[in-house]
């Protein structure tokens, strides 16, 4: 039996959210991240609602090495995509196996609102995003990921790619104070010390 210390990916602590045990799919993610010489530092808190982040996102390797990590974890991080999306059966299938869900984009209350009420209903809930919004290098994130927390009255946990290393690093808790501005330039700031991405940095 494999030990905990031969692993690619770190424990989960109790109050995590999981998926339902899949011992295939965890078996998989590992696979790929052993394959791509992929490991995992840091720590997860132990709280069961969030706003986690990645940065940089400069790659489309960015999302196999993430849902790998996600699948050999067997965390539960859910992910908004666009309602139409699900209109397909089987694409609607996998991505609600990948953990994406469905938001309607011209609801009244807003993609913000929308996340942010389904983080305060549920009793356990970790929602993910990349604040770049896209692959190119950004002069500013989008702040989509601080609202959505603020408004959800959650931390940010910041996780990290670097290339160079081949890790995926999970960083410190950031609480939300009441500048906007000032708490993304705090974790863009923190990025810049540890991330390395594929293509450019955080």
């Amino acid at each position: 039996m494999t030990g905990t210390a031969d692993l690619p990916v770190l424990p989960l602590p109790p109050n995590a959210p999981r998926v339902k045990p899949n011992a295939f799919s965890r078996w998989l993610g590992r696979t790929v991240l052993r394959l791509g010489g992929w490991r995992m530092v840091g720590a997860f808190p132990n709280l069961p609602k969030l706003v986690l982040i990645g940065a940089p996102h400069s790659s489309n390797w960015d999302g196999v090495w993430g849902f790998a990590a996600k699948m050999a974890l067997g965390l539960d991080i859910k992910i908004l995509g666009k309602d139409s999306l699900f209109k397909v059966p089987l694409l609607g299938h996998v991505l609600r196996r990948l953990g994406v869900i469905p938001v309607d984009r011209s609801a009244p209350a807003g993609v913000v609102e929308q996340a942010a009420e389904m983080i305060r209903q549920a009793q356990r809930f970790w929602y993910g995003l990349a604040p770049e919004g896209t692959r190119k290098p950004v002069e500013r994130w989008k702040p989509g990921f601080w609202r959505i927390a603020k408004a959800a009255q959650v931390p940010v946990l910041p996780a990290y790619f670097h290339y160079g290393d081949k890790v995926i690093g999970i960083g410190p808790l950031f609480e939300l104070g009441e500048d906007m501005g000032a708490d993304i330039e705090r974790i863009r700031a923190w990025y810049r010390t540890v991330s390395k991405g594929k293509n450019h940095d955080a």
